[in-house]
């Protein structure tokens, strides 16, 4: 059963994320602060749910940097009441896997995280490949280069997982779109080209070709 953490000072907003969670058969904790959450960041949560504006010291930001260094790989939703650019523009930079404005339908907010869920947890045939000096293990979700680990967001490491799989074939921006963010992703279809720059820079030595117009290629 997976366990979510929420992050939420709007109480009634906060217990009625709580009870469908609970209907989905989740299990979950809610905090009502940054300071609160920060305490459990270590705790084996699989996904959290963090609202951008926080009361106290420490918003919505500041948390995701906080899991994000203990937690590379953990999946992150954000949400707001401000519906602006900039606010989902930061969340994918510091790393979340999605974003919703309030006010939010529940039932979306529940496919969401069911969709994230499976995408991040997914069982794999193959638990460990190697490609050019890189090992991925499926299995813990991490990327080594001669030993060493090479720290990926979520989104970052679902690219690479997405390359891998259908190494040698060209892939459009839409079909990256669809596999990583999900079809429910409305916005610049460049943010795929943002996302490679950065799984580009973490990794320089994979061969991914630019089909100019189009998408990519992974060179196997």
């Amino acid at each position: 059963m997976y366990k979510i953490a929420v992050v939420e000072d709007e109480i009634n907003l906060a217990n009625l994320i709580g009870k469908y969670l609970n209907n989905e058969g989740y299990e979950y904790k809610i905090f009502n602060s940054g300071e609160q959450a920060s305490k459990e960041i270590k705790e084996d949560y699989k996904l959290w749910i963090l609202d951008i504006m926080l009361p106290g010291t420490i918003s919505g930001y500041d948390l995701i940097k906080k899991i994000k260094e203990e937690k590379p790989n953990m999946p992150v939703i954000f949400t707001s009441a401000r519906d602006q650019d900039i606010d989902k523009i930061m969340g994918l930079e510091l790393g979340s896997d999605d974003y919703l404005a309030k006010p939010y339908n529940m039932r979306e907010l529940m496919l969401r995280i069911k969709k994230i869920l499976e995408r991040c947890y997914k069982e794999e045939e193959t638990t460990l490949i190697k490609y050019l000096d890189y090992e991925i293990d499926f299995d813990k979700r991490r990327v080594f280069y001669n030993g060493e680990i090479v720290v990926l967001t979520s989104k970052e490491y679902d690219l690479l997982c997405y390359l891998l799989e259908n190494k040698n074939k060209a892939l459009s921006r839409e079909q990256i779109i669809e596999q990583v963010w999900g079809n429910e992703y409305f916005g610049s279809d460049r943010v795929v080209d943002d996302l490679l720059r950065r799984l580009r820079a973490k990794m320089p030595n994979i061969n991914v070709e630019t089909i100019y117009g189009y998408g990519y290629r992974l060179l196997w």
